[in-house]
């Protein structure tokens, strides 16, 4: 019974994180913002699933630690994703001033400054 509490605990966190993370991608205004809704929280949020997986084969079958490898895959490449987002947009932003920041209300996704 406990560990079946420890399972929903984590699978609500996860839900949650992720739920915050999406929403973060695309509510914040600026591209440089948006970066921390996938690397930061739906990081998390899969972890938090990953490891209620882990904790339910672990006490329900004999375990597995594919888990493990998919945990440790995603927290490196996710960091390395959002490095070069980041190098992109700075790269556009080079010579262009006027798009470091942009107005409110205004979304990076609707918009074509070339």
């Amino acid at each position: 019974m406990l560990i079946d509490a420890l399972i929903a605990a984590l699978l609500l966190s996860g839900a949650f994180f992720t739920l915050v993370g999406s929403i973060g991608l695309l509510k914040l205004n600026s591209p440089m913002s948006r970066l921390h809704g996938p690397t930061k929280a739906s990081t998390l949020g899969v972890g938090s699933l990953l490891m209620a997986s882990m904790v339910r084969a672990f006490a329900h079958d004999d375990g597995s630690l594919h888990e493990v490898l998919v945990m440790a895959f995603l927290f490196v490449t996710a960091p390395i994703s959002g490095n070069f987002i980041a190098k992109v947009h700075l790269h556009k932003l080079r010579g262009k001033p006027d798009l470091a920041v942009l107005p409110q209300g205004d979304s990076w996704a609707s918009t074509s400054r070339e």
